[in-house]
C-alpha cells in the first residue's frame, strides 16, 4: 500500500469580502495543476477560534501549510515564516508557492526560501495580543 504524500494548505476566511472571491477564482483556475500536490481546505475565522489563536490569525486572509500533517514555514523575508498573510496577486505567485513547499518538504526540509517576488508579498507588522 502506498501512501501519497501531498501538501495541504488551510486558508483562514472571513465569510464576507472580495477577497474570498478573489481567492475562489484563483484556485478554480489552478486546481487542476494542484490535484498531485496540494490539497485545500477553507476555513472560516469566526467557526475555528481556536485554531484562530493558535496560529495568530490576526489578518483576513491568511493561509497556513502543512505537509503530511508537519507545519511547513516559508522564509518571504519578513518576521513572520508561519503562514502568508493576505491575497496571492497571481494565478503564477500561488502555484510557484505550493510547488516551492511541495518540493522542499519531499526533501525532508521545514522552511523553504519563498519563490514570490518581494514586490508580490503583502506587506504587514506584526501584532502581538495580550503582551
Amino acid at each position: 500500500m502506498k501512501i501519497r504524500s501531498a501538501c495541504s494548505l488551510t486558508r483562514f476566511l472571513s465569510e464576507s469580502g472580495m477577497t474570498v472571491l478573489s481567492f475562489f477564482c484563483q484556485l478554480s483556475k489552478t486546481s487542476h495543476n494542484l490535484s498531485n500536490m496540494a490539497s485545500i481546505y477553507i476555513v472560516d475565522v469566526d467557526s475555528a477560534p481556536v485554531y484562530t489563536r493558535y496560529f495568530d490569525i490576526s489578518y483576513i486572509p491568511s493561509t497556513v501549510f502543512f505537509f503530511n500533517g508537519q507545519h511547513m514555514k516559508v522564509d518571504y523575508g519578513s518576521p513572520d515564516h508561519t503562514k502568508f498573510v493576505g491575497s496571492f496577486k497571481t494565478k503564477r505567485d500561488f502555484l510557484d508557492l505550493i510547488e516551492v513547499i511541495y518540493r522542499g518538504a519531499m526533501r525532508g526540509k521545514m522552511i523553504v526560501q519563498s519563490p514570490i517576488d518581494p514586490q508580490n508579498i503583502p506587506k504587514y507588522d506584526l501584532l502581538y495580543h495580550g503582551i
